[in-house]
């Protein structure tokens, strides 16, 4: 049977100081939920000493059934000038009524003298002190060694003097904390290795933990090397958010124990909800996916390069380390000017067209696509105008409006207000239409225009959203005067699309991506019907 490993995610805690990843109670209830579907064994929720979120969302929780997850709340051992029955902090955790605790105190001396400015002996005291006192009270209670591995090089005695009198104090685990994120992976085996010759020397029998900060990029590497020296929790968040670099990447490190290590978790057995759950919590914290993130980012199965395409098309195993769909993601084959006939043809396939290998349009498209991105076209995120783009190439691209003209006017009065307003001629049909319309900028008052003169006709085109919009310049020597390029992604409540435009002009890119939009979406529907 494979060693069991427990999963403690505190990005409910920890998480939420890393800058700009901010949570309602509202949020965290919700995540709650989904980690519990995955399986995650421990949910840190917060710290509800310090502050009232925390404490309405222990109260809130308990009005919800989780199936396997088991909530901790966080704080640190008493003040030295508090007894501990009258400690605010200890009894804040008492009345969280959670089914663990996990409480952090001082291992290094530094911070014993500097930030605590009180004896060693006394922050020895308190560590067993708050520990015994919060024994009773709880199922599960946890000891955090905060910045165990400085503390350990800095006065070994000493840090191993508070990891013992944590055992003394009834700890049911001691995690281990790379509080500062500097120790590196090579350093970790002796650590542990010294640490478990210590409290075999003091018969002692206790479970060890870590808990690994990202500042020297070795979080994820120091968590599953301290889990190969025989840790049996390992803490860190989903996505590996944190203060300052975050902290060690869940998402990277349960795959990694599951399929790499054959370490068993029971999160291990839901691995292929892991991109979802990864996604969920950026949507909720309202930032961006990182792209590139292994196993769960969108980029972490793309492929490029002619050449990878047409060996993943045979065998994925040539330039995958796994199949995504273990984890829950997808193989994506990107089109650029580094691809070739396999990757057009694979995109062929996805978009559902039937196109030869030796069919004369596929090099047709390839050399269209080298000489459009040449120009600074890019349909890595923009695979609608690329469909497009194929379509156009076949002959079987359909036309559903023809522009006459447009214009658009900024106007600032003498108020200091900057209005903007666009006209459009089109037809449709062969019947003309001229609309105008204001917006918040001059793309704006563009997409109302266009979408006033077109929704008489298609009256399906209210349904489509702009979920953003980027403007990037290329060739920047050339000052206002460079290229652009705009990226617009658009959804409606079936689908999410991304479409490209490049001129000089902005105002003109951003019609390209936009008619690419539109044409899009009208050709979809039609495709459902």
């Amino acid at each position: 049977m494979a060693n069991k490993v427990v999963i403690y995610d505190t990005t409910l805690r920890d998480g939420t100081q890393a800058e700009n990843f901010n949570l309602s109670v509202e949020d965290k209830l919700r995540i709650t939920l989904k980690l519990d579907e995955l399986g995650i064994d421990f949910i840190e929720g917060g710290w509800p000493g310090s502050n009232p979120k925390d404490v309405e969302y222990f109260k809130e929780i308990k009005n919800y059934d989780l199936k396997h997850t088991k909530i901790s709340a966080f704080g640190s051992t008493r003040m030295f000038s508090n007894p501990v029955d009258q400690d605010p902090n200890l009894q804040a955790l008492i009345a969280a009524d959670t089914q663990a605790i996990t409480i952090f105190g001082k291992t290094w001396d530094i911070h014993v003298r500097d930030a605590l400015r009180i004896e060693l002996e006394d922050n020895l005291l308190i560590i067993e002190e708050s520990l015994a006192y919060l024994r009773p009270h709880v199922e599960y209670l946890f000891y955090d060694a905060e910045h165990f591995f400085d503390g350990y090089k800095a006065n070994r005695e000493y840090a191993f003097k508070t990891i013992d009198r944590a055992v003394k104090g009834g700890a049911d685990c001691l995690v281990l904390c790379d509080t500062n994120g500097g120790t590196l992976p090579t350093e970790i085996p002796a650590i542990i290795e010294d640490l478990k010759k210590h409290l075999a020397a003091q018969g002692t029998s206790i479970e060890i933990g870590i808990h690994a900060h990202n500042d020297s990029e070795s979080a994820v590497a120091n968590s599953l090397i301290a889990i190969s020296m025989g840790a049996t929790q390992v803490q860190g968040t989903t996505n590996g958010f944190g203060e300052r670099c975050g902290n060690a990447n869940l998402t990277s490190i349960i795959p990694a124990l599951t399929l790499k290590m054959g370490y068993e978790s029971n999160a291990g057995h839901n691995l292929t909800k892991l991109t979802e759950v990864s996604r969920f919590v950026t949507e909720l914290a309202n930032l961006p996916h990182n792209k590139y993130q292994p196993y769960v980012g969108m980029s972490a199965f793309a492929h490029k390069g002619g050449i990878h395409v047409s060996a993943v098309q045979r065998n994925p195993l040539t330039y995958e380390h796994i199949m995504p769909e273990k984890v829950g993601n997808n193989r994506r084959v990107l089109i650029s000017d580094l691809s070739g006939k396999s990757n057009v043809l694979h995109k062929a396939k996805k978009f559902g067209m039937d196109l030869d290998s030796k069919d004369p349009i596929v090099s047709s498209i390839v050399k269209e696509l080298k000489e459009l991105e040449n120009q600074g076209f890019q349909y890595e995120g923009a695979e609608a105008s690329f469909e497009l783009l194929m379509r156009k190439a076949m002959g079987t691209k359909k036309h559903y409006f023809d522009l006459h003209g447009f214009r658009v006017i900024s106007q600032k009065d003498l108020d200091g207000v900057i209005r903007e307003e666009a006209t459009i001629r089109l037809a449709v049909g062969g019947e003309e239409v001229h609309t105008a319309a204001l917006g918040n900028g001059p793309v704006n008052a563009l997409d109302k225009a266009l979408r006033k003169a077109l929704t008489r006709f298609y009256p399906a085109l209210h349904e489509i959203e702009l979920e953003d919009y980027k403007v990037r310049v290329l060739a920047s020597e050339h000052g206002t005067g460079a290229m652009v390029r705009v990226l617009i992604e658009s959804r409606d409540p079936n689908a999410r699309w991304g479409t490209v435009g490049v001129s000089h002009d902005i105002i003109e890119a951003s019609w390209q991506a936009l008619v690419d939009s539109i044409t899009y979406k009208l050709m979809m529907d039609e495709k459902r019907k």
